[in-house]
């Protein structure tokens, strides 16, 4: 039987401490650098949208394939770091009770390796603002929609061309193609989500705060609404639908609504 001491003494060299000899670099970059790769291409090619249905659609997926391609080599680099450390140094039968050996770290190494996310970070970051900053850049005549939010369903909200702060509401939403729409969204009760995935756009609806975004749409089509907050037991039923239609013919249909709530009053 073993004794205590034997039990407990440190282990030599080349069992734990250096366990397998030096790290084999290369096949580690290779396994990084294939993965990576692979990565990417999965990332960037397979299809996560719908389709595009305005103009700021195709700079907010072009932003999501940035994001892709500087985020799976950092995921493989600490994903390969961590298996193979796992399976270099992990412990072995009988060193349930031992420590590992004493050391105090590499300075440069973390200096390098917190500046380096660091930067990555804030570049990621200042694309983004740039980015998002640059689609909601206001045009000159745009539309504004009101839309109301509640559980739920929602409801919008046309200015009437009588004016005099009078709106036209509809349970639909019917847009021009190729006019810019300001979107102003409120809730009457609970934090829903206004979200058109064709759009690519989304903010939150919050009770006595009017949120905004804009949008243009520049496809012909009917898309999903859709409700990106759970607010409630019929959050999965918050559906409606945006038209996006030619100019003439929403004009038709606009003049018909002024028209029903005319007649309504």
């Amino acid at each position: 039987m073993a004794s205590v001491e034997e039990s407990t003494k440190a282990p030599e060299a080349g069992e734990s401490g250096h366990r397998g000899g030096p790290v084999r670099w290369l096949p580690l970059i290779a396994i990084g650098l294939v993965s990576s790769l692979l990565g990417i291409a999965l990332g960037v090619l397979i299809d996560w949208f719908p389709v595009q249905a305005s103009a700021q659609a195709d700079d907010i997926d072009t932003l999501w394939d940035v994001l892709v391609v500087a985020s799976v080599p950092m995921f493989v680099l600490v994903q390969t770091v961590v298996l193979y450390s796992v399976y270099k140094w992990r412990m072995r039968p009988g060193e349930e009770g031992l420590d590992g050996p004493p050391i105090h770290g590499n300075t440069r190494l973390e200096i390098i390796w917190t500046a380096l996310p660091a930067i990555l970070l804030v570049s990621l970051v200042s694309y983004a603002y740039v980015v998002l900053t640059d689609i909601e850049e206001a045009q000159a005549g745009s539309m504004k929609v009101r839309v109301v939010g509640e559980q739920f369903l929602w409801t919008y909200y046309y200015p009437s061309p009588e004016g005099g702060g009078k709106e036209v509401a509809a349970d639909q939403l019917y847009l021009p193609v190729g006019k810019q729409v300001e979107f102003e969204i409120q809730s009457k009760d609970v934090i829903h989500d206004f979200w058109v995935p064709a759009f690519r756009m989304k903010v939150d609806a919050v009770r006595g705060i009017t949120t905004r975004y804009r949008a243009d749409p520049d496809r012909v089509g009917d898309y999903p609404v859709v409700c990106a907050e759970l607010c409630g037991l019929g959050h999965a039923t918050m559906r409606s639908t945006v038209h996006v239609m030619d100019p003439a013919e929403f004009d038709r249909w606009f003049a018909t609504q002024v028209q029903e709530a005319k007649e309504s009053q």
